[in-house]
């Protein structure tokens, strides 16, 4: 995508909050080596994610950390299925 403003990490971390919503029309911008890349940038942001300590006694922040778990993995399988062409 030329012209980004942002970094690939910098976009997983907004999908992982919530900002940016994964589809098909999000994705047509990228060309396939960006959509590998930003692919490969939301593992990196789930590794960091599930490397973090796990807040036992905080329901709240239980919660904000398996929704953002939940995003990330939702934009990793519409990303597979964009690039296989089944979007």
């Amino acid at each position: 995508m030329e012209g980004r403003s942002k970094s690939l990490f910098a976009i997983a971390t907004d999908i992982a909050d919530g900002f940016v919503i994964v589809n098909p029309l999000f994705l047509k911008k990228f060309k396939e080596k960006e959509l590998k890349e930003l692919h490969e940038a939301l593992i990196k942001k789930e590794r960091q994610i599930r490397a973090e300590p796990f807040p036992f006694n905080d329901a709240l922040k239980i919660r904000q950390r398996n929704m953002k778990l939940q995003r990330l993995t939702q934009a990793m399988v519409i990303i597979k299925n964009f690039m296989e062409g089944r979007i």
